[in-house]
């Protein structure tokens, strides 16, 4: 079998075009055909539906297509070790929290695609659980995680202490809260207007419930710091937010924040990754770096001294 035929397969399925797969490969659109109909012809099995519109894999082609994918980045894999020192190619996917998407991706992004252009960097979001188990099956190359202070990373990952994530306890001014410190019993008497579950900020509020024998109403469940501060705003529930969320949210002047000495609910920011082809080595070490640095410029997280690995 040809890695040619399967990159040119890849590249179809990727750009929905013949003429946009030939354009970038350099080929011409017959001599791109022909790889496809290579494949096919060594599978057995036909791999696109070509009277679709964009051009779509068939259900084999859709299997084909990810186990395609799985052996070209192999055979970079296999010229990095052969050539240590040339620049990375191929592909890099780190996972990263929606409030990293959001606000600090840019930078790091920019720094990566300057010092390596020839690595396509693919960013996932989601929430740390499920980006801790993406880098643990391989499907991730690297994630960011929020994770409650006392919250081990797994042993077989290799992790880096970024920083730490603030947060606060914000209520509607119409609870009549004055001020004063407050308890965790307290708050329980209201409900709660928090993310899904997976949530960082919602598990380490979980924990310390749980920890205290106390209720844990949830009343809403939304997607987005904003949403969630206009509905704590409207006397739905008590919330979480980030500093630097709280104070850009047009709702803040009917928003508190209170003192809950029981509950500290900073999270540790750690970057984690397995065991890294020797292509990625030195990207993901920059990816490192430069987050660290944008992290700790726009104090989206309290800075370490030292990153701790």
């Amino acid at each position: 079998m040809n890695t040619r035929d399967l990159q040119a397969f890849v590249a179809v399925v990727e750009s929905g075009s013949m003429v946009r797969a030939s354009e970038k490969l350099c080929l011409t659109q017959p001599g791109l055909t022909r790889r496809v109909q290579n494949l096919e012809m060594t599978l057995g099995v036909e791999l696109l539906d070509r009277q679709s519109k964009p051009l779509k894999p068939t259900a084999a082609g859709n299997e084909v297509y990810g186990l395609a994918r799985t052996v070209l980045r192999a055979v970079d894999d296999l010229m990095a070790v052969a050539s240590p020192d040339s620049e990375p190619t191929g592909e890099l996917k780190i996972g990263v929290p929606p409030f990293l998407s959001d606000l600090a991706l840019e930078q790091p992004i920019d720094r990566l695609r300057s010092a390596f252009p020839k690595l396509t960097l693919r960013v996932t979001a989601g929430w740390s659980p499920g980006l801790l188990q993406g880098v643990e099956r391989a499907a991730a190359d690297a994630a960011v995680v929020l994770l409650p202070e006392g919250v081990p990373v797994p042993e077989a990952l290799t992790a880096t202490l970024l920083g730490y994530k603030p947060t606060v306890v914000v209520v509607p001014r119409s609870f009549g809260f004055a001020g004063q410190p407050t308890t965790l019993a307290e708050l329980s008497r209201h409900p709660w207007v928090l993310n899904q579950d997976g949530c960082g900020m919602r598990s380490a509020l979980s924990r310390a419930m749980s920890a205290a024998g106390l209720p844990f109403d949830v009343a809403v469940e939304a997607f987005g710091s904003d949403l969630q501060l206009s509905l704590v705003a409207r006397g739905l529930g008590v919330g979480l937010a980030a500093p630097e969320v709280l104070g850009r949210s047009p709702h803040r002047e009917l928003l508190q924040i209170v003192d809950v000495p029981d509950f500290r609910s900073s999270l540790n920011v750690w970057l984690v990754h397995g065991a890294l082809p020797g292509r990625l080595v030195r990207p993901v070490a920059l990816m490192r770096d430069a987050l660290a640095e944008k992290l700790a410029e726009d104090a989206l997280c309290q800075p370490l001294a030292e990153p701790v690995a």
